[in-house]
């Protein structure tokens, strides 16, 4: 089910820092316009953590409305309460989502028996679900020994590796085999994932480079390594700059040079150290993107 590139969408805010979803239907324009195969809003990326109940609920309706079938939508509707994680999760599946994405409880710290029961639960609304592994937010780790129990799951189809480690493919593919589809997490990792069995990437890049993203995949999914690895190579500096400061701040300041999107955050995110915005507009450049007036989309 899962298969090429997906992009963890930012959420656009104006100037006043509300959600601007002119700019999100332009986002998924040009994402459908590169050939994404999914969009995964109101995720890590979306800003979720500061996005209201309602808030995030419209964007996902709205994000189903603007892909209008051309892309898979999987609907960020985790939480630490398997409770809203499942009222959310059956407002996704209302709305028309294709899919949901569904981050290990944070904070309260489960054991695996009860990281697994918060799946299942999830998974029983009868919508498709992503696992989302990312350590680094959580606190807690999807053991493989549950991935394994969780696969058993006829709506569980797949996993997001967002733990920095390309040998948990490996890991997973020895437990499951393909009854889960893997999917990187991370943009730098994804090439090497791919080779190890991956199926594509979940990607914070594709936000302003989707054409070059999906043909790396692409690439890597037709067995040609050597064409992906250029891609790999040219983009690397991007992805890792990507990540100079905490997701998504970056991006989004990265956006703003590019004109796509206003350069707005809610507290306790905030703006780039100038020392990190010169690096990133750098390497934007480097790239030969089409920077505008670099201060014009700042927020004030």
């Amino acid at each position: 089910m899962f298969r090429g590139t997906y992009t963890a969408l930012v959420t656009p805010f104006d100037r006043s820092g509300a959600v601007d979803f002119g700019a999100l239907r332009d986002l998924i324009d040009a994402q459908a316009a590169a050939g994404i195969a999914g969009v995964c809003p109101v995720g890590t990326t979306g800003e979720s953590p500061t996005l209201d109940y309602d808030e995030h609920a419209e964007v996902i309706r709205k994000t189903v409305e603007y892909a209008a079938g051309r892309m898979q939508v999987v609907a960020g509707t985790g939480a630490n309460s398997t409770r809203e994680a499942v009222e959310l999760t059956r407002h996704a599946k209302e709305d028309g989502a294709d899919a949901t994405l569904q981050i290990a409880p944070y904070y309260n710290k489960p054991s695996p028996e009860g990281v697994y029961r918060h799946f299942a639960e999830i998974a029983d609304v009868g919508l498709p679900v992503l696992l989302y592994n990312a350590p680094g937010r959580t606190s807690r780790d999807i053991p493989v020994a549950v991935a394994k129990r969780l696969a058993q799951h006829p709506m569980i189809k797949g996993i997001k590796e967002a733990a920095g480690d390309a040998n948990r493919v490996n890991l997973l593919r020895a437990a499951v085999g393909d009854a889960l589809d893997i999917l990187s997490g991370d943009d730098a990792l994804t090439l090497p994932m791919m080779a190890a069995g991956a199926k594509g990437v979940v990607s914070v890049a594709s936000n302003i480079v989707p054409a070059e993203v999906v043909r790396m995949v692409d690439l890597a999914l037709a067995n040609d390594f050597a064409g992906a690895l250029a891609i790999h190579t040219r983009l690397l500096p991007l992805f890792f700059d990507l990540f100079i400061e905490v997701n998504p701040v970056p991006v989004k300041a990265a956006m703003a040079m590019l004109g796509t999107a206003q350069e707005s955050y809610r507290l306790p995110l905030c703006e780039l150290l100038p020392e990190n915005r010169r690096k990133l507009e750098s390497t934007l450049r480097a790239l030969g993107l089409p920077l505008k007036d670099t201060n014009l989309n700042r927020a004030t």
